[in-house]
């Protein structure tokens, strides 16, 4: 029962009822009802937005989405680590390697290049996490695509570095007669006096001074190509094929230790000195072929003298002397 309220009324010198407004009435009985409507909305959103209406499935289904989110996180991380182990390893591949096997370089929009064309990631679109997931797809798929093609790369200069290892072992670098059996570096490559008819002629080889039976050795990898007495002026002699060009020939041998066809490495004996053909005295005559063409076999040493025996060679191949063959 709700409160009878009065008030004074001086005219009458008595207490009045309050009569309520029906406006008022109204009025209040509309705020209440919109405060009801109000509080009740805040309530039903406050709920939605708890788990207290989910079902076990949907919480179940939340927890898994949340777990997702982490792993793509963790393997964003991971593709940052590999992005920058790749880099590194194109950077030494391009800069380093290809560079000292002389293999031009990747370029890099080869490298990084995308995938144009058709959507092939429209099937990932239309999910709530749609955009992560189709950016990490993306970014796995042009990893991959790098990956294959540094592999490639490494394939090419694993090649490259067994072509370059054996073209090293073939070039001719070494005396074919050790310094300690030499008796002296008698002729270089030039124009020097011919030892039976006294005219100046051109002497394309390098002719070594040693005792007759002296161990004489090829100067790199090769093949045996010939080990004959049939070509003039030599005498016995033998010619390797190191490939790539590259011929060497040893000339004036007292005996043979190799057969035609025969593989040889550079240091394995392959004869000894003798004074056979045209020859004056007791020594080996070298030459150095490449493409066809006599070269000046003292730019070849590299691989057995040291600064200073090269240097005392090189006088002594500058001199103008008489040759022995």
């Amino acid at each position: 029962m709700s409160k009878v309220k009065y008030y004074y009324d001086p005219d009458t010198l008595s207490y009045r009822k309050i009569e309520p407004k029906k406006s008022r009435r109204y009025r209040n009985i509309s705020l209440f009802t919109l405060g009801s409507i109000i509080s009740g909305l805040l309530g039903l959103i406050l709920l939605l937005n708890t788990n207290i209406l989910n079902t076990p499935r949907e919480l179940s289904l939340q927890r898994e989405a949340k777990n997702y989110e982490l792993r793509f996180e963790l393997l964003n991380k991971k593709m940052e680590q590999m992005e920058y182990v790749l880099g590194n390893i194109e950077d030494r591949d391009n800069n380093i390697y290809r560079l000292y096997f002389e293999a031009n370089p990747i370029p890099e929009e080869q490298r990084k290049a995308g995938f144009g064309g058709v959507n092939r990631y429209k099937s990932l679109e239309g999910f709530n996490n749609s955009e992560m997931i189709v950016s990490t797809t993306e970014r796995m798929d042009i990893i991959q695509k790098q990956m294959v093609i540094q592999s490639k790369s490494l394939d090419e200069i694993t090649k490259l570095a067994e072509e370059k290892e054996k073209l090293l072992a073939a070039i001719p670098a070494i005396q074919p007669v050790n310094n300690e059996e030499l008796t002296r570096m008698a002729s270089g490559f030039g124009w020097r006096s011919d030892p039976f008819t006294k005219a100046r002629k051109m002497h394309r080889g390098m002719d070594f001074t040693a005792p007759k039976g002296t161990p004489i050795y090829a100067s790199g990898d090769g093949v045996v190509k010939r080990v004959d007495n049939n070509a003039s002026g030599y005498g016995k002699h033998i010619r390797i094929d190191h490939g790539y060009g590259y011929m060497t020939l040893y000339g004036h041998l007292s005996k043979y230790n190799v057969k035609r066809r025969q593989k040889v490495k550079r240091g394995d004996l392959i004869g000894f000195v003798g004074s056979t053909g045209r020859s004056e005295a007791p020594h080996v005559h070298y030459e150095v072929w490449k493409e066809g063409e006599r070269i000046n076999p003292i730019n070849f040493y590299y691989g057995s003298l040291s600064a200073e025996e090269f240097e005392n060679m090189l006088k002594y191949a500058n001199q103008e002397n008489q040759s022995l063959d």
